[in-house]
């Protein structure tokens, strides 16, 4: 399992409404192309997201399925990409003062990557997801102090 935590200085709901925005997962999410298709009830439980991801021309069609979200708190999710298996993407949102810890847990759960768990890999998707986590908290920084527009 990797496991990644940055303090995002903006609040857990300015936080939240980032990953409750399904059309928004590529913006945050290191090596999404594109986001296909949206489940306009994203993101429920059981919602889903069809997303391109790769790496230049490499690529393939991933469903992300929701399958634990408590609004503001906490949202989890399982990335399915065939023939490659499946992973679990706990995030955690917690209060810090004004602020946001935000925790994310990656393990996989099917194929290749069960077989391949252990140091060289946790590494490996440690790195993108503290690429990831980045990204997330600048664009809730930089959408948290956007002066409002009328």
């Amino acid at each position: 399992m990797a496991r990644n935590r940055r303090l995002i200085l903006s609040s857990p709901s300015e936080v939240w409404s980032l990953l409750a925005d399904g059309s928004r997962y590529g913006e945050w999410v290191t090596g999404t192309q594109r986001v296909l298709t949206v489940d306009p009830h994203w993101p429920d439980v059981g919602a889903r997201l069809r997303v391109r991801v790769g790496v230049g021309p490499v690529t393939l069609d991933d469903d992300v399925v929701v399958r634990i979200c408590e609004p503001a708190r906490r949202l989890e999710l399982e990335a399915r990409a065939e023939p490659f298996g499946a992973a679990r993407i706990a995030m955690r949102l917690i209060p810090w003062g004004e602020h946001t810890l935000f925790v994310i847990d990656w393990h996989p759960l099917r194929g290749p990557g069960t077989r391949m768990h252990g140091l060289p890999v946790d590494c490996v998707v440690a790195i993108r997801n503290g690429m990831m986590l980045t990204k997330l908290a600048r664009i809730a920084v930089r959408e948290h102090h956007e002066p409002a527009h009328t």
